[in-house]
């Protein structure tokens, strides 16, 4: 279909395919411009990522000081109870001690008690009127006058004592 003068198209034969496709190996667009705008819009992107990174990591920690910080306080309200505890066990035991030792005393103090323990362990007994002893007083009283001469010391400073000196004072 191919005339001399003319040119009829669309009339040049298909090409065929190949039966495998070759690889190519792609290679980057090489463009400067765009290359920077890229490293600046990554370096951004970069920071803004760290930026989220950091700021999760503070908050991470600061959560974890705060955990830390109310079980330690717990553990020492743990620790003072116990020591509270074990102090009202040990009052209650020296109160009952001590009432023990009231009601002993109290028993001991009574007049048939000690009169019991004095004959029983000391062979004591009561007075008989042939053991009492009489003492005649005279009916004058007498006072005798202290013996010892009392002297008081001055507790003057140098001070006042230079004014005493002046005025004529002792």
């Amino acid at each position: 279909m191919a005339y001399r003068n003319k040119y009829q198209y669309e009339t040049s034969p298909r090409k065929l395919k190949p039966e495998y496709e070759p690889i190519r190996k792609q290679y980057p667009k090489k463009s400067t411009a765009k290359k920077t705008n890229n490293k600046a819009k990554s370096k951004v992107q970069v920071n803004k990522q760290k930026k989220r990174h950091t700021k999760i990591m503070l908050y991470v920690a600061v959560g974890f000081a705060i955990l830390f910080a109310i079980s330690y306080r717990n553990s020492i309200i743990d620790e003072k109870f116990s020591e509270i505890k074990a102090l009202k066990s040990k009052l209650a035991s020296i109160e009952k001690e001590n009432e023990q030792l009231e009601v002993n005393i109290e028993n001991n103090l009574n007049l048939k008690t000690i009169e019991q323990s004095a004959k029983e362990n000391l062979g004591m007994q009561k007075l008989d009127n042939s053991q009492t002893v009489y003492v005649n007083l005279p009916k004058q009283d007498y006072v005798e006058p202290a013996t010892e001469e009392i002297v008081e010391e001055d507790n003057t400073n140098w001070f006042q004592k230079i004014i005493n000196f002046i005025t004529g004072k002792k």
